[in-house]
């Protein structure tokens, strides 16, 4: 096997280079069964058309720029066409007329805080890093931030690259906190994961490794013992998955999120809030209390980002306000998540909240509570 491709100082069997450069690198004589259903996810312009009863040629021009990938779990979940899980998975006309926005509205290329850095880390706040892993994902939503490069074959990760990322992360001390990312981390397979967790948990400096991938939401199957049982051998770990719509919550669903959490895994939600699927607080309401149902933490809701071809669910800011006051205050806390922008520029996510505080001074604040009542609280030195 070529020298640059073998792990040193790993005591696993060694990888081909065949092995490590397919975007599905499979390991093992027996197929995994979440890999059998990427296989036979719908994938081109013809078979997309033939099953919702959509115009072919429209959509070749789409899938030319901006390719589709539908696990068939996730298909089945659409009640009707223009739904939520509709819009969330099926190309439309809208993603190549757009002008409107930016490939890289948060120069995620250019996301450097000290110097140069490999191909795949982002390294914009002090003391964590983003580690892309994977240029792959079991569904190629059409709201992404990454459109400009998710699914294509001619970027997919190498493991040259991947080794480079791990060197980066080790040369510096600063970092403590690693967030896999992608694509989604969990289109590798569990031998290929566990060898870059493995590296990333034995740099002695590492605090926690964060994972995130919305497999639990479009393909729950990937989420299996086998992959709880390895995930727990590195822990701290935690998951960032990603639903935006009530309808995605399912028993599939809700088991692949508990199994994550019966390992000792602690599971946040990163919601992106888009018009059409999310864009009301009973929507919004509902999608919260049934994430904290099945044990999965909101974390955030994501003013949609300047992304080139994702114009057509952008909402006004002032939605997601009046979302985050139609919750705060009228249920559970723990349902409450941060409502940020992902600053254009790479300037990092800012929250934002209501305006709650109505006057300030050394004396007192006065604020209004969830009711729009006036209440006062009295300073002192």
């Amino acid at each position: 096997m070529d020298s640059q491709n073998s792990v040193e100082g790993d005591d696993e069997p060694p990888l081909t280079k065949k092995d490590l450069n397919q975007h599905l690198i499979l390991v093992s004589e027996t197929k995994e069964a979440w890999v059998e259903d990427i296989l036979n996810s719908i994938t081109t312009p013809e078979e997309i058309a033939k099953t919702l009863n959509l115009n072919e040629l429209e959509l070749k021009e789409i899938c030319r720029r901006y390719p589709a990938r539908i696990p068939k779990y996730y298909l089945s979940l659409i009640k009707e066409k223009g739904d939520a899980v509709y819009k969330q998975c099926i190309p439309v006309i809208e993603e190549i007329k757009d002008k409107c926005g930016f490939e890289d509205p948060l120069k995620e290329e250019e996301g450097v805080l000290n110097g140069k850095v490999p191909i795949g880390i982002t390294h914009r706040y002090p003391d964590r890093v983003l580690f892309l892993v994977s240029n792959q994902c079991a569904m190629y939503c059409r709201f992404c931030t990454r459109k400009r490069k998710v699914g294509d074959p001619l970027k997919q990760k190498k493991w040259s690259e991947i080794e480079e990322g791990i060197e980066y992360i080790k040369n510096h001390k600063e970092i403590r906190d690693v967030i896999l990312s992608g694509g989604d981390p969990l289109m590798l397979v569990d031998e290929i994961l566990e060898r870059i967790i493995k590296r990333i948990r034995e740099i002695p400096h590492i605090d926690i490794i964060r994972i995130g991938t919305r497999m639990p939401c479009t393909l729950p199957k990937r989420i299996t013992p086998e992959l709880c049982n390895m995930l727990k051998k590195y822990h701290p770990i935690y998951v960032n998955t990603h639903f935006n719509s009530p309808d995605e919550i399912t028993p599939e669903s809700s088991k692949a999120c508990e199994m994550l959490v019966d390992a000792g895994i602690p599971v946040g939600c990163q919601t992106v809030l888009m018009k059409g699927v999310n864009d009301s607080v009973e929507v919004m309401k509902k999608l919260m209390q049934k994430l904290i149902k099945i044990r999965v933490k909101p974390y955030y809701i994501y003013q949609t980002d300047l992304v080139l071809g994702t114009n057509h669910f952008r909402t006004k800011v002032e939605k997601g306000l009046e979302i985050i006051k139609g919750i705060r205050g009228h249920t559970s806390g723990l349902c409450v998540p941060h409502f940020v922008i992902d600053a254009p520029g790479g300037g990092g996510k800012i929250p934002l909240l209501p305006e709650y505080i109505k006057e300030i001074n050394k004396n007192k604040i006065i604020m209004k509570n969830y009711k729009d009542e006036k209440y006062e609280y009295i300073q002192t030195d």
